[in-house]
């Protein structure tokens, strides 16, 4: 039972701020230009912020772990290059290949791992080596995928590869992670003024962050596409954990760093993943779909996994 409501307590709390911005988008209390403002605030803001203050002020020789990073990112283009191989070979409509691949594969790390990690240790741990690992390589990933499958494939798009690496280069979340390893690295302190500002705003984060995305969840697009969704969804939420958790534990990987492997595996299916497929020509209907359904039964699939690995004395 103890084991249960430490799960529970780590998984439902987010989820139903999520259930809360999603009320208020339908009593309209929010709408859809302030949701994607406050989005928008979230990526640029808020969340590189928490990420900076929560790095800048541990050790980083004593954070930093090689060792860790290269799982996590070995790990994902391992699944990338497995789920582009099976789904090519196995899928039939050539049309959705991309969407399926890239559903399977592209994990809302920075967003809902934040949030998780914060919950259950009070700060973001391992979270950013996770993202320093595996999300430039999810976005460099999906380029090539979108680009050599679907309706107008015709190979490499240049243009959608220069703009996805120039996405990474700029992206907010990475350079205040960059940032707050070089203060940490430097052993900068800043006065008591400027670190409580940064606080103010760090604490925005998680909140702002889990009512935009529940704000923006659309429904009524849900399971339109059901035997691939379902595949999908088994895939980022079960199987892959399932593959990989066992390694992490065999590798001597605990408390922060296996909770922070564990949204990296089965976190739900990112929103953006939505966005770049429209953007690069893909129908988006599968995206759209494996997007809502995977939000949804995160929710027990991660409370499930939480709860064997508090049970086996793991975190």
């Amino acid at each position: 039972m103890e084991q249960l409501l430490f799960s529970l307590n780590a998984t439902i709390p987010v989820f139903l701020v999520m259930v809360i911005g999603y009320v208020l988008k339908q009593l309209h209390v929010v709408d859809e230009p302030f949701v994607k403002t406050l989005n928008s605030f979230n990526y640029k803001i808020t969340l590189p912020v928490l990420l900076f203050k929560d790095i800048s002020e541990s050790d980083f020789y004593s954070v930093w772990d090689t060792r860790y990073v290269l799982y996590c990112f070995l790990v994902t283009l391992v699944s990338i290059v497995v789920i582009w191989l099976v789904a090519g070979i196995a899928y039939q409509n050539k049309n959705q290949l991309g969407e399926l691949i890239q559903t399977c594969f592209r994990s809302s790390a920075a967003v809902l791992g934040i949030a998780f990690i914060q919950n259950i240790y009070g700060n973001a741990g391992m979270a950013p080596l996770m993202i320093i690992g595996t999300v430039p390589l999810y976005n460099i990933a999906a380029v090539l995928v979108l680009s050599f499958t679907g309706p107008n494939a015709h190979g490499l798009d240049k243009a959608s590869l220069k703009s996805s690496i120039k996405g990474i280069l700029t992206n907010p979340i990475i350079l205040g992670i960059l940032l707050g390893m070089l203060v940490s690295a430097s052993r900068i302190r800043f006065p008591f003024i400027i670190t409580k500002t940064i606080s103010n705003i760090s604490v925005l984060a998680t909140p702002l962050a889990l009512l935009g995305l529940g704000a923006g969840f659309e429904g009524r697009k849900a399971i339109k596409q059901l035997k691939p969704t379902a595949v999908a969804t088994l895939l980022k939420l079960v199987i892959l954990p399932a593959v990989f958790l066992p390694l992490a534990v065999y590798m001597g990987f605990t408390e922060e760093k296996l909770v922070a492997i564990l949204i990296m595996l089965g976190s739900p299916t990112t929103v953006s993943s939505y966005i770049m497929a429209k953007n690069m020509g893909h129908e988006g209907t599968l995206t759209s779909s494996v997007v809502v359904a995977t939000t949804f039964l995160s929710s027990l699939t991660l409370t499930a996994y939480l709860f064997v690995l508090r049970s086996m004395q793991l975190i």
